[in-house]
């Protein structure tokens, strides 16, 4: 896990319980923050509580008082239309974004060189990044492989000078990681897809 330590006494709300959600809220609490977390579902929310996650009522919280939105990339931001918990967010004036951008922020405060290789597109990102950790691996190196493809990437060691971090970014991600700065990044081809959450290509 990589504690994130940015937010260190400080509240941050949460939407989203899934895989990276959870992930997410374990680093914001071991890093220090207090975290609100929310889901729609019912079996989303008592699996965070059994792990120790608090879970607030997002609709009826106080949101002046949040430091932070971290919103899970496959909530909708804005198309086809805002998740009603964007609206609260974007009304209190409180920042919205997701797990990369952690990811990011507190590799900037702990090993700012640390290398991260990026790679996003339409096809190809899941089979690139699983080749270039592979490779990383087989030449001895600690290559530390999520993101998008498997394991979320505050699930991932911490970012150091001797590690290497192979993030599979979806563009969803991406529309939440506003200061996304990878040492090596990657475009694959990119086609029309997720119209429907892009609104155009």
């Amino acid at each position: 896990m990589t504690p994130v330590t940015v937010f260190a006494g400080h509240k941050v709300a949460l939407f989203g319980l899934g895989g990276s959600g959870l992930a997410t809220a374990q680093a914001l609490k071991a890093g220090g923050a207090e975290v609100a977390a929310w889901d729609d579902s019912e079996k989303s929310r008592d699996k965070a509580v059994a792990e120790g996650i608090a879970v607030i009522d997002l609709a009826r919280a106080d949101w002046s008082g949040f430091a932070a939105f971290v919103l899970s990339p496959g909530v909708p931001l804005t198309h086809p239309e805002p998740h009603w918990t964007v609206a609260k967010a974007k009304a209190a004036g409180v920042e919205i974004i997701g797990d990369v951008e952690l990811f990011f922020r507190e590799r900037a405060e702990i090993a700012p060189a640390a290398p991260v290789v990026c790679i996003t597109g339409t096809n190809g990102k899941s089979t690139t990044t699983a080749l270039i950790a592979h490779v990383l691996k087989a030449a001895g190196r600690d290559a530390q492989m999520g993101g998008n493809i498997g394991t979320a990437v505050l699930a991932l060691a911490p970012p150091a000078a001797n590690r290497v971090h192979v993030i599979e970014c979806s563009s969803y991600q991406i529309d939440l990681a506003p200061s996304l700065k990878p040492t090596v990044g990657i475009q694959m081809n990119l086609t029309p897809d997720h119209l429907d959450r892009h609104g155009s290509l």
